[in-house]
């Protein structure tokens, strides 16, 4: 699960749960092809469509290591498919 980083837990995301879109931190040299099937293949769901961005650093924690950018993405699930780790 070195993949996604984690969970994005925002107003926003919360209300992208029900529309079964999941959000999350992933690693920012993933494509969106690699991260579907990896999604696919690990948790058994068949992903409609996938959102990428990069989301500015914010100066902190990752200025240490050199991370300029993190990369966010929203996955959308096919109708009866659900991550049950996610909050519901």
């Amino acid at each position: 699960m070195e993949k996604s980083k984690n969970q994005m837990i925002t107003d926003k995301s919360i209300r992208l749960l029900q529309q079964n879109q999941y959000t999350s931190h992933v690693d920012s040299k993933l494509t969106k092809t690699e991260m579907k099937k990896w999604i696919e293949q690990f948790f058994n769901v068949k992903v409609d469509g996938i959102n990428a961005s990069r989301v500015a650093n914010d100066g902190k924690k990752n200025s240490r290591l050199n991370v300029r950018s993190k990369k966010k993405m929203i996955a959308r699930l096919r109708a009866n498919h659900f991550i049950p780790l996610f909050l519901n």
